[in-house]
């Protein structure tokens, strides 16, 4: 249960999964919906289950509806995923604050990153959609040093050069590198006008080859 007066970000754990060493991988809603999409893919991948929720007043005014018509308060979501060759936090949700609201931005960003720092993660990955204007696929890469940018260039990225990366896709990235965390933001090309399921699955599809795991293309 939700603390009853919810004037702070408040996070929920239902159970304590046992992972080794884990990566953090980041997916929430956003430009094509790429980040999320590719999230999705990546729980269906692992079989990963749902261990906490975050919550916050600075997420809109609604409720989500499920199949069985059951409320919940927007939320963001991290599952646990132990596979065979690396364990995975991943973290998905059903929105992210107003992109107005730095203060709530940082707020939930730093929570998150607590949160998985207390569960042995070092390295982390977050995922999002680049805007083209053609249809051109290809997964960009921005990392938290020169040396891993190198690694993720060399494996079949583009280096995402002299851009930004708004919300918590760049943010988390950007105050992991200040806590010495390392990690990187792939981002899939999208024209952005829907929810992108092509770009999700090559980010997707191109982060399992990056960490060693090939995918079959019927997932």
């Amino acid at each position: 249960m939700v603390h009853r007066g919810l004037n702070k970000p408040y996070l929920r754990q239902t159970s304590s999964p046992t992972l080794k060493n884990p990566i953090f991988v980041q997916g929430l809603p956003g430009f094509g919906n790429v980040g999320k999409i590719a999230a999705y893919l990546l729980m269906k991948f692992s079989g990963a289950k749902l261990f906490a929720e975050l919550y916050s007043p600075s997420f809109p005014d609604y409720v989500s509806i499920n199949s069985k018509g059951i409320c919940h308060l927007p939320r963001y979501e991290f599952y646990a995923a132990p596979t065979e060759k690396n364990d995975f936090i991943i973290m998905t949700g059903d929105t992210q604050p107003s992109f107005d609201d730095v203060v709530a931005h940082y707020a939930l960003c730093s929570e998150t990153l607590d949160f998985i720092e207390k569960r042995g993660c070092s390295f982390l990955v977050t995922l999002g959609g680049a805007p083209v204007k053609d249809e051109k696929a290809q997964v960009y890469v921005a990392a938290t040093s020169p040396r891993i940018a190198l690694e993720f260039m060399e494996k079949g990225a583009v280096i995402y050069s002299k851009g930004r990366v708004v919300g918590a896709t760049g943010l988390t990235l950007g105050l992991a590198k200040e806590r010495g965390l390392e990690g990187v933001c792939l981002l899939g090309t999208t024209t952005g006008f829907r929810a992108d399921r092509g770009a999700g699955f090559a980010v997707f599809k191109f982060l399992m080859k990056a960490l060693g795991n090939e995918v079959k293309e019927g997932l």
